[in-house]
Formats: structure tokens, C-alpha cells, sequence
């Protein structure tokens, strides 16, 4: 057999540390069913019912985008970004710099507020970088270092502004409350500490940013104009826009209700145990810190490599002998960190030992 039969068939008899809830896998290799029956349309319903309780909003438009994170982030923009719209955008690492990148293509007037990466971003810098913003974006947990930036003084200052946050990274894993902090337009992605299979973007708008949404967007499918019609009426409509992605959907509303069935507080405390243990580990180790001190995500442990050990060949070591993935470092970081994540249903203290002890035979 090939390297890649070799490796696929030792996944399928031995499961390693993958971050997908079992629920997810057996609800997706159900039988189908047809995007319009009605049995899947309370499912959908329902599944946006609890995307609700994870992003700590009553917001109407809460819905999963047919689409990875990514497209949950163009949606957000393209929806409601302008030529000559003024977006402010918090910039501390990959993907605060892909929300500028977006905002440009645009043809919005871009005020990048830049930040060292490891770092959060500050909420006064933020707040002080244009007197009359239209858009104010931030990553309220950034995937290539680790760290988790605050939200709330954002929204409380944000004035006229609509607050867009990046919670991809966040989602499930530590508190999401976009109401409470003043989050205008939201998205996030499946694949992280909601614990299923990428393909999916939970996406929020408050009625503050429906006010506002544009009237004709420059993308078609990413169109909530088109998607989702029917909240600006009485919600007694439903607007077909275009055939769902049903067995992933249906994974979703499982994770969801095993995550809320488990306590949505005791799967973050899990996330924060599995955290800490790795992060004492990996110190153990030799490896440092990387994320500032106070704002390291407990789901996302960035660190230094410790001297003479190589980046590349011990992923690969990692991978192939012991069937566990570790994320190397992006941008100015890449060889000199590793990200190594305890998300969704791998956040399991034999997950976290499991790699502790790998390493030790690498160290």
C-alpha cells in the first residue's frame, strides 16, 4: 500500500486526538433527506436556536452559512462594506490582516490599526484610529498566536460604528456574548471548539446592522438580502436561496446539543483544564510562552521552540508515528512556534497527555 492508504487505514481502526464529536460523525453518514422537507427545516430552525445560546445573542439572524469561516467573513463584509466606507481594522496576526484584505477589495477606505503579533489588541488604539468609522473589526480570537483580545470596551465605544468580530476561534471554547457587548455582525467556523467538521459558518447580525445591510451586495450567494428575507417580515416566511448542505447541518445540531446538554460553562472549563495542563507541559519541556500572559486563549497554546529542535521533521514525527497533527507557526512566526490546540471534543485530558508524553520521546 501507499503512504496515504498506510496512514488512512491506521486512522480508521485507531481514532487519534481528532477534534470532532463522535455525535457528529454518525449524525453525518445518516441517510439523506431532502433540503426541503420539513423535518429538516425544524432542524435547521433549531439549530439556529442554539447558535443563539453560543453566541450569547437573541439576534433573529442567526443562521449557519453554506461555507468554511472564510466565507462567513466575506459575507460580513461584502453585506455590508461600501466604496468609501470607512473600516477600522484591529490587526494582530493572519487574520485581522485577511479582514483588511477583503475591506480593500471593496473599495473601502481602510485604517489599519497594527498591532505586534502575540499581542492583543488594544481597545483604546482601536477606538482612537478614525473619528467616524463605519465598520470596526477585530479577531476576538486570533488563530495564528493564540490570543484572545477583548470585545466589550469596543462595543461600548464604538459609537455610530457597526462592531464586526471574528469569533471562529472562540465560539464554544470561551464566552461569546455578543449582545452584551455590543456586537453588531458575527461569524465563526465549525471546525474548532464547536467540534465538527469544517464547512460551516455560524453567522449573527443585530437589527442595528440589518438597518443598515446593503441593498444589492457585490456577491450573490453571500446575499442576505437572498438568504434570509423573511426576518424583515413577520418571520412566518422562509426565503429559498439555494440547496443546504444537509448532513452537515444535521452534524451541527447534534455537536450543538451535545455541547449544550453537557453545559455550555462545563465545556469551557474542560477547554481551560485541557489548557493549562498542556501549557504546564510543554513548559516542562522547554517550550515558551509565546501569547501575551492574561490573553492566551486555554483552547490554542502558542510557544517558542525550545533551541535545537527542529520545527518541520518533528510535526512530521508527531504525525506519522503517533498520529497526532500540530499547526506551525504563519508569518514572521513560521519555525519558531508551534500552535497546538485543545479544541471541541479533543479537549480531553488523555489528548493532552497523550502529546505530552509523544514529546517527551522527541525532546
Amino acid at each position: 500500500m501507499t503512504d496515504v492508504q498506510v496512514r488512512a487505514e491506521r486512522l480508521l481502526m485507531g481514532p487519534g486526538p481528532v477534534n470532532v464529536y463522535p455525535v457528529a460523525l454518525e449524525t453525518a453518514s445518516r441517510p439523506m433527506m431532502g433540503h426541503l422537507d420539513p423535518l429538516f427545516l425544524d432542524i435547521l430552525d433549531e439549530t439556529n436556536d442554539r447558535l443563539r445560546t453560543v453566541f450569547g445573542t437573541s439576534n433573529v439572524l442567526t443562521f449557519p452559512i453554506s461555507g468554511t469561516g472564510s466565507a462567513g467573513m466575506q459575507a460580513a463584509f461584502v453585506n455590508w462594506v461600501a466604496p468609501g466606507d470607512v473600516v477600522v481594522v484591529g490587526v494582530n496576526g493572519v487574520f485581522g490582516d485577511r479582514m483588511c484584505d477583503v475591506a480593500e477589495r471593496l473599495g473601502a477606505e481602510v485604517v489599519r490599526v497594527d498591532h505586534e503579533w502575540g499581542q492583543p489588541v488594544d481597545p483604546e488604539r482601536v477606538l482612537g484610529a478614525h473619528p467616524s468609522p463605519d465598520i470596526i473589526a477585530v479577531v476576538h480570537a486570533e488563530t495564528s498566536t493564540g490570543v484572545r483580545s477583548d470585545i466589550a470596551p469596543i462595543g461600548a465605544g464604538k459609537g455610530d460604528a457597526l462592531l464586526l468580530v471574528d469569533c471562529v476561534t472562540s465560539i464554544g471554547g470561551i464566552p461569546v456574548e455578543a449582545d452584551d457587548w455590543g456586537i453588531d455582525i458575527a461569524y465563526a467556523g465549525t471546525q474548532k471548539c464547536l467540534g465538527a467538521a469544517p464547512g460551516l459558518a455560524p453567522f449573527t447580525a443585530s437589527d442595528r446592522a440589518l438597518d443598515r445591510m446593503l441593498d444589492r451586495p457585490s456577491s450573490w450567494y453571500l446575499d442576505l438580502n437572498l438568504i434570509a428575507t423573511y426576518v424583515r417580515g413577520d418571520g412566518s416566511g422562509r426565503a429559498y436561496h439555494h440547496t443546504a448542505p444537509i448532513n452537515e447541518i444535521r452534524a451541527l445540531h447534534a455537536v450543538l446539543g451535545a455541547m449544550l446538554e453537557e453545559g455550555l460553562e462545563n465545556v469551557q472549563a474542560r477547554h481551560r483544564a485541557c489548557g493549562a495542563a498542556l501549557v504546564d507541559g510543554l513548559t516542562g519541556l522547554g517550550f515558551t510562552p509565546y501569547a501575551a500572559e492574561g490573553h492566551r486563549l486555554p483552547h490554542l497554546a502558542t510557544a517558542y521552540l525550545p533551541d535545537g529542535f527542529d520545527d518541520a521533521s518533528n510535526r512530521r514525527t508527531l504525525l506519522d508515528d503517533y498520529d497526532i497533527e500540530v499547526g506551525g507557526g504563519l508569518g514572521d512566526a513560521a519555525g519558531k512556534i508551534w500552535r497546538v490546540s485543545t479544541m471541541g471534543h479533543s479537549a480531553r485530558m488523555t489528548n493532552v497527555n497523550r502529546l505530552l508524553a509523544a514529546l517527551g520521546n522527541l525532546i
